[in-house]
This record gives structure tokens, sequence and C-alpha cells, in this order.
């Protein structure tokens, strides 16, 4: 795996740190690699990712 430096907006944080807080996702990492998963799978859904 490789590491982005990623600038979101307050909010975003926010409501990433209300998801762990909640135990939806382990860590804000986990549940943003899986939006982004998601958004790729979604845009390119004729070709699926792992």
């Amino acid at each position: 795996m490789k590491l982005i430096t990623l600038n979101l907006p307050e909010a975003y944080i926010d409501g990433l740190e209300k998801l762990v807080q909640e135990n939806i996702y382990p860590n804000r990492s986990e549940a943003i690699r899986l939006a982004v998963r998601d958004l790729i799978r979604k845009e390119n859904a004729y070709n699926p990712i792992p």
C-alpha cells in the first residue's frame, strides 16, 4: 500500500470521526479506503476491482 496525503474539509473529517466513534469503521483510513474502493467500482462498473 502507498501513503498519500489528503486535504479534506473539517466537516468531512468530523463525519469520519463520527463513523469511527460509532464503530462503523475501525479507523478513518479504513473508512476512506472503502469509500475510494466503492467509488472506483461504481465509476468503473464494467471493470471491477477486488
